[in-house]
C-alpha cells in the first residue's frame, strides 16, 4: 500500500511517501502546486495532511480529486489514532507532537519512551509503555532563542546557527556573539540533558528518540544511548493514516 503524508510546519511543508512501512522519499519546502504535482507523480492510494500552522482545508480539497482512496485531515482531538491520548486538552495538542508519539509507540510497543523533537520548538514528550501519550514540555527552539535575544533587546546582535551542526561550541564566549552562541546552544543541550535525566530517574529503562530538523546538533552532545530518527513525525503520520484506512 502506498501512502503520502504531509506536515505543514511553522517553517516548511514536508511530505513523506511510504510503501507499506518503508519511507521511499521525502522533501521539504513545497508549495501547494508542487505538492499536487508530487501526488500525481507518486500516485498514492491514501493521503493524510497535518498542520501545526495554517489550516489544511486548502490542501485537502484538491487532493480529494486526485486520490481514489482515503484522504484524512488530521485533527489530534478527533482523528482516531493507535494510541491512548491522555492529554488534558487534546484540542490544543500539536499534530506533530501526537504524530511523533504514535511513531515512537509503533517502534517501541511495550517500553517507556521519551521523544525529543528538536525543530522550531523543542518538544520533550512521554509515551508510557508504548500505549499512552502523557504529554511533556515545549520550549523555544534554537533559532527562536537566537531571534528572541536580538528582537527583545536593544543591542544584542542576531547570531546564526553554525553551518556545521557538529562543530564544537565554546563554553566561554570571549565576545558577544560567542557568548550568545554559548548561551543558546550549550544552554539548550544542558536543558534537554536535565529533562532526560529526570525522566530516566522515574523509568531507568527509558528509551530516548531524537527527531526534528536540529537532531544533528543534539545527537553528538546528549549523554547516554539515543535513537536518532529524524523522520519520526512522518512515520507517525503514516501509521495514523494506516490506522484510519484499516479501521
Amino acid at each position: 500500500m502506498r501512502t503520502l503524508v504531509f506536515d505543514i510546519g511553522n517553517t516548511a511543508v514536508k511530505y513523506g511517501c511510504f510503501e507499506d512501512d518503508v519511507l521511499l522519499e521525502t522533501a521539504a519546502g513545497l508549495t501547494l502546486d508542487q505538492l499536487l504535482t508530487t501526488v500525481q507523480r507518486l500516485q498514492p492510494q491514501h493521503v493524510l495532511a497535518a498542520s501545526v500552522a495554517a489550516s489544511t482545508a486548502d490542501w485537502i480539497e484538491p487532493l480529494r480529486h486526485l486520490v481514489a482512496g482515503t484522504v484524512v485531515e488530521f485533527a489530534p482531538a478527533t482523528t482516531p489514532v493507535p494510541l491512548r491520548n491522555a492529554y488534558a486538552t487534546p484540542h490544543t495538542l500539536g499534530a506533530d507532537r501526537l504524530a511523533a508519539a504514535v511513531g515512537a509507540a509503533w517502534l517501541r510497543p511495550s517500553g517507556d519512551t521519551l521523544v525529543v523533537d528538536a525543530g522550531t520548538a523543542i518538544k520533550c514528550d512521554w509515551v508510557e509503555r508504548g500505549h499512552t501519550f502523557r504529554g511533556g514540555s515545549i520550549a523555544p527552539g534554537l533559532r527562536m532563542r537566537f531571534a528572541a535575544l536580538h528582537q527583545l533587546t536593544g543591542r544584542l546582535p542576531l547570531v546564526a546557527m553554525p553551518t556545521d551542526p557538529t562543530a564544537a561550541v565554546a563554553l566561554m564566549g570571549d565576545d558577544t556573539q560567542a557568548a550568545i552562541r554559548s548561551g543558546v546552544l550549550n544552554g539548550a543541550v544542558a536543558e534537554v540533558e536535565g529533562l532526560i535525566a529526570r525522566y530516566r530517574a522515574s523509568s531507568p529503562r527509558l528509551a530516548v528518540i531524537l527527531a526534528g530538523g536540529d537532531a544533528r546538533f543534539f545527537q553528538p552532545r546528549l549523554k547516554g544511548h539515543i535513537f536518532v530518527i529524524p523522520e519520526l513525525v512522518l512515520l507517525g503520520l503514516h501509521r495514523i493514516l494506516v490506522h484510519n484506512v484499516e479501521n
